[in-house]
């Protein structure tokens, strides 16, 4: 069995919690969003390993990355990924990190992009699936009549991250 380390980062968007294992990136998400034991759960069971609160040099790496990003001087990461989830789940977050920084989507636009239209809801489920926000972008997801529609680390937050893009 091996280790998730874990740390937890305050921020002006709230409270993260930063994940790496073998020495790749695999959890960045609000600390206490609703589905956080759903999200550990499936981190802990698909890597087959345990949460350890230690530093190392990808976590390191991601809170000055979520700073900067935070601060509107980064557009782009730059961190190894691990993304935990099934092929489905993950088809729908690499379509998400092809939305462009600044730039809005909707479920049915993720869902046209993975080739299943039909398949909205999944997709719409596999978003809110997300570990890794900020990155992964969920955030920059609408609704088809441009409202905001439901976040991890909530509303405010969306709100928030979507203002930043739009302004740097």
């Amino acid at each position: 069995m091996g280790n998730i380390t874990i740390q937890y980062h305050k921020t002006r968007v709230g409270e993260l919690i930063l994940g790496s294992h073998q020495e790749r990136l695999c959890l960045l998400d609000f600390r206490y969003r609703k589905m956080r034991g759903t999200i550990d759960k499936r981190l802990r069971t698909g890597l087959k390993a345990e949460f350890i609160e230690q530093g190392d040099d990808v976590l390191k790496a991601a809170r000055g990355q979520v700073d900067e990003y935070l601060a509107g001087t980064r557009q782009q990461f730059d961190l190894p990924l691990l993304m935990v989830g099934s092929d489905f789940q993950k088809s729908v977050w690499e379509a998400l990190m092809r939305v462009p920084y600044g730039a809005t989507s909707s479920y049915l636009e993720l869902a046209r992009n993975i080739g299943n239209e039909n398949a909205v809801r999944a997709v719409a489920a596999a978003n809110g699936a997300n570990a890794i926000a900020l990155i992964i972008p969920c955030h920059r997801i609408i609704g088809s009549d441009g409202t905001l529609v439901g976040y991890g680390g909530g509303l405010a937050a969306k709100k928030f991250l979507l203002k930043l893009e739009k302004t740097s």
